[in-house]
């Protein structure tokens, strides 16, 4: 799909979703990616995804429909739409307190000394090592380690996260890999 269509297509999802359902435009543009087409014909429909939570739109000429469940999985909490109605204040605010946790997360301690053997992980990063682990896999036994040998590292880093899940640590651990690969591929 060429560029302007696309455009054109997310220009129609920012309105309708606005005028059904009060949802705030920035956060549409800035939280939807556009997954493809459904159905034939009278029934076609284009489907947006969130990034984050994996909630779907389904936009039908000017009309946009929430899927509330898609699957097993239910969707659309009415925390999520309230969150979509932020003010642009609320959002700027969510996105400066996403940016101080990146920040904590890439100087802390333990990132700082377990960086090069994350990002070791990841196909796309200069020193790949290949492993029987993908990255997540590699960082969930990273904290299961830090945490049997009862570390200060990762005390200090579960504290100030607000979190003791094991999985939900390793998933913050590998953001800032996430930028430091964007950051790599640009370079080349």
């Amino acid at each position: 799909m060429s560029t302007a269509k696309l455009d054109e297509l997310f220009d129609t999802l920012r309105a309708a979703c606005a005028r059904q359902y009060g949802f705030n435009p920035r956060r549409v543009i800035e939280g939807m990616r556009y997954v493809g087409k459904e159905g034939h014909g009278k029934d076609m429909v284009h489907v947006f995804k969130d990034a984050g939570t994996h909630s779907q739109i389904e936009l039908k000429n000017t009309f946009v429909t929430l899927r509330e469940k898609h699957g097993d999985k239910p969707h659309w909490t009415d925390a999520e739409k309230a969150r979509y109605k932020n003010t642009d204040a609320e959002i700027d605010k969510e996105n400066e307190a996403k940016h101080a946790e990146l920040d904590y997360i890439r100087n802390c301690q333990i990132y700082q000394d377990h960086r090069e053997q994350l990002l070791s992980h990841y196909k796309d990063w200069p020193r790949y090592q290949p492993s029987e682990q993908n990255p997540r896999e590699a960082a969930r036994a990273l904290i299961d380690t830090l945490a049997a040998a009862q570390d200060s590292r990762l005390g200090a880093f579960a504290e100030h996260m607000h979190s003791n899940d094991p999985a939900h640590l390793a998933h913050l651990l590998l953001m800032p890999c996430h930028l430091e690969l964007e950051a790599s591929r640009g370079a080349s």
